[in-house]
């Protein structure tokens, strides 16, 4: 947005719990070339976002760590988006997540409270804060699981959501994982692909993977399989199409099955080059295979 020679710059809020990787994440951004403020007051963001545009252009990006930990706080943050979404700013929210077991051990490894805590134990702090941030999480534009990312692989995932120049109006994650090792935290859509016979069962399959032709062939052959990728095509176009016009550019669609390792990956694999042949830019990653 321009205004009598002045350009808003590009927002970015980071925010999300505490232990997450909110400090990575905004070092990557800075790596990146963001102008980036660590634990600016709410208040203050719409002022941070006037000065950028006085800049002549110096400052295009701004991101800023919003660290919550009280309502005041979080109303004032609300009350701030609200006042830049109705000014037209470029604005996105990431939220950074993890498992309470991931916090935990990373608070205990480093021997520090959580600062929600008190006088309780670490998993009290996190369930405060998790509460607290419960209704900015659904806000988010992007959600970051980072309970199974060391240090590289979150700059990974931010390098590919934020340095690109030209973004596609909507971008997708396509995630396999194994419902044993739990739901996928930063699932937008989940497929639940256990309707389909197990090849664990077949002698010959079992140590293949979805990746390998001859599984994919035997997922696919089975009663049901290709007319629910043809079915959900269908319907992830009515969901890509509602979330461009909502203005949401990110998406994460999680497939499923018991180990991760065959149904979900063969099928995670097909929506993936349906997506890309319905022009939306998809990322594939298979979480869980190899795990077994």
């Amino acid at each position: 947005m321009s205004n009598g020679g002045e350009t808003t710059p590009e927002l970015v809020i980071i925010s999300g719990m505490s232990g997450a990787g909110r400090s990575t994440a905004a070092k990557c951004l800075e790596d990146l070339g963001w102008f980036v403020v660590d634990n600016l007051p709410p208040a203050l963001i719409p002022t941070m976002v006037d000065l950028g545009a006085r800049s002549q252009g110096a400052v295009p990006r701004i991101g800023a760590v919003v660290d919550v930990r009280g309502r005041t706080f979080f109303d004032d943050l609300l009350t701030s988006l609200e006042e830049l979404e109705k000014r037209g700013v470029r604005l996105r929210v990431l939220f950074l997540d993890s498992s309470d077991d991931a916090l935990v051990r990373r608070f205990e490894s480093v021997r520090r409270p959580h600062p929600l805590q008190a006088d309780g134990r670490i998993v009290d702090g996190i369930a405060r804060e998790r509460e607290l941030l419960r209704e900015l999480r659904g806000e988010a534009d992007l959600v970051l699981d980072t309970s199974n990312l060391n240090v590289h692989q979150l700059r990974a995932k931010m390098d590919a959501q934020f340095a690109g120049q030209d973004e596609p109006e909507l971008r997708a994650t396509v995630m396999s994982f194994g419902f044993k090792y739990g739901l996928p935290v930063d699932a937008d859509l989940v497929v639940d692909c256990r309707f389909l016979p197990n090849p664990h069962w077949v002698p010959e399959l079992r140590a293949r993977t979805g990746t390998d032709p001859e599984v994919a062939e035997y997922v696919f052959q089975q009663p049901g399989a290709q007319q629910f990728v043809d079915g959900y095509t269908e319907l992830l176009r009515i969901i890509t199409e509602g979330y461009r016009r909502e203005g949401k550019r990110y998406m994460t669609l999680a497939v499923g099955c018991t180990g991760g390792k065959h149904r979900s990956v063969a099928m995670s694999e097909q929506l993936t080059k349906r997506l890309i042949a319905d022009g939306v830019e998809t990322v594939l990653v298979h979480r869980d295979m190899g795990r077994e």
